[in-house]
């Protein structure tokens, strides 16, 4: 009789918890206060729009721009001289040709861009420009003074980061600006340099949010975080070969769209306030998907082909955005 009553009363718990769970799952702000940021970007030119344009030159990010795009994608390295350049690569020779990393090198004594770059998320593409010339964060920050940025350090260099915070708050950027980055490391001290710049999740962190979300502990959980950028599956081995071997696994990538696309876990976030960003997204029928799984925002390296798909299919804003 005992064991039954204790069934019967961890089934009524189980339950409740469940029946809570679900209903705080679509009305998170019972709990959470909802995150207002200052940008809605459902357009995010990634390395400026890299296959229009030699990826992230000062010819890459006007032409984005021209082009309507909402958000400049970015990364940042630092110079021999103590110069913040935007550069995806360490080293420079997918880039230009030249075997060196940028810290070896003053600003001045950066190579040209190759006149034609493939484009890393579209296999078999390539760019080209009049422009070649690497730039500092400090001039696209003047040239491009509201425009929202993202910017991902991929190095754990304290100066580095010093040095982008004091430019982001002497732009007075803090607003319009994302630190990003994989590792949870950076991420820390990039969050300690400045806490009230937004910040993305990190590769830890999004793990440990689908852990969240499939255990129904995520709407009691409170997140720092105001962007989700992650991969849209369907473009890895298409347009996009990994250089990672367990991401070359069909199954593994079978996995990924099946736990991670889920558009009750995105609307979840939305209505907390976050957006949701998938890259990268070079295809028509991809930035389709992206959209249709509940991404408030596409990265692409095509940013007039994005522009042309949403004066075809205009995205509503989110509520709280008008």
């Amino acid at each position: 009789m005992d064991a039954l009553y204790g069934i019967l009363l961890l089934c009524s718990a189980v339950g409740l918890y469940v029946v809570c769970s679900l209903f705080l799952l679509h009305n998170p702000c019972i709990l959470h206060k909802r995150k207002k940021l200052k940008f809605h970007c459902r357009h995010i030119s990634h390395r400026a729009g890299s296959g229009e344009k030699i990826e992230n030159t000062m010819e890459a990010f006007t032409h984005a721009v021209a082009v309507g795009t909402e958000m400049l994608e970015m990364d940042c390295h630092l110079t021999l001289d103590g110069c913040v350049v935007v550069s995806h690569d360490k080293n420079l020779l997918r880039q230009t040709g030249c075997d060196k990393t940028i810290s070896s090198l003053r600003f001045q004594d950066l190579p040209l861009y190759k006149e034609r770059l493939e484009v890393t998320f579209y296999v078999g593409h390539y760019s080209t420009g009049k422009d070649r010339e690497f730039v500092l964060l400090e001039d696209v920050f003047k040239k491009f003074p509201n425009m929202p940025m993202m910017i991902e350090i991929k190095e754990n260099n304290d100066l580095l980061i010093k040095k982008i915070c004091c430019l982001v708050k002497q732009y007075g950027r803090e607003s319009i600006t994302v630190w990003a980055s994989e590792e949870p490391e950076v991420m820390a001290k990039c969050q300690k340099q400045n806490p009230s710049i937004p910040y993305m999740f990190t590769m830890r962190r999004g793990i440990l949010l689908l852990l969240l979300f499939y255990t129904g502990l995520l709407p009691f959980v409170p997140l720092g975080e105001s962007v989700l950028v992650f991969y849209l599956p369907r473009i890895i081995n298409r347009t996009y070969i990994p250089e990672e071997s367990y991401l070359k696994n069909r199954f593994v990538v079978y996995l990924l769209q099946t736990l991670a696309m889920r558009k009750s876990l995105f609307d979840h976030l939305i209505k907390r306030g976050l957006q949701v960003e998938l890259f990268v997204c070079n295809e028509e029928s991809d930035i389709e998907a992206a959209f249709a799984v509940g991404a408030t925002g596409v990265l692409t390296d095509y940013p007039t082909i994005l522009s042309n798909y949403l004066k075809k299919h205009p995205q509503p804003l989110p509520p709280a955005v008008y």
